[in-house]
C-alpha cells in the first residue's frame, strides 16, 4: 500500500507558473505507474498526465500538452508536475495517483489504485 500527498498548489495569474509534487511513502514507489487529475467545480475529473515507472515514457492530457511535464524521482518517492503558462482553465483540485496495472502506462481514473487529497490550483486573469 501507498499513501501519496500532494503539495505545491496555490494562487496564481495567469501566464504563470506552479510546480506540484506528491510524496509517496512506502518502499515500493518504483513499482506504480503515477498519474495526475484534476477536478475543476462542477466538472468530473479529469486526466492530466502519467509517467512510467522508470520514468521514461509520459503522455499527457491534450489540453496540457507543450505547457505541463510529469516527471518522477524513485530514489526520492516523489512525482512532479511542472505547469507553465497557465491559464485560469487550469483552475481545479489536482490529485496525484498510483495504479498498480501491468501496463506501462495509465491514462484511465479507475485503474489507479491509491489517490491524494488533492491540492488547489487557482490561476487568476
Amino acid at each position: 500500500q501507498v499513501q501519496l500527498a500532494e503539495s505545491g498548489g496555490g494562487l496564481v495569474q495567469a501566464g504563470g507558473s506552479l510546480r506540484l509534487s506528491c510524496a509517496a511513502s512506502g518502499r515500493t514507489f518504483s513499482s506504480y505507474v503515477m498519474g495526475w487529475f484534476r477536478q475543476a467545480p462542477g466538472k468530473e475529473r479529469e486526466f492530466v498526465a502519467a509517467v512510467s515507472r522508470l520514468g521514461t515514457i509520459t503522455t499527457y492530457a491534450d489540453s496540457v500538452k507543450g505547457r505541463f511535464t510529469i516527471s518522477r524521482d524513485n530514489a526520492k518517492n516523489t512525482a512532479y508536475l511542472q505547469m507553465n503558462s497557465l491559464n485560469p482553465e487550469d483552475t481545479a483540485v489536482y490529485f496525484c495517483a498510483a495504479s498498480r496495472n501491468v501496463g506501462t502506462i495509465v491514462r484511465v481514473s479507475y485503474e489507479y489504485d491509491y489517490w491524494g487529497q488533492g491540492t488547489q490550483v487557482t490561476v487568476s486573469p
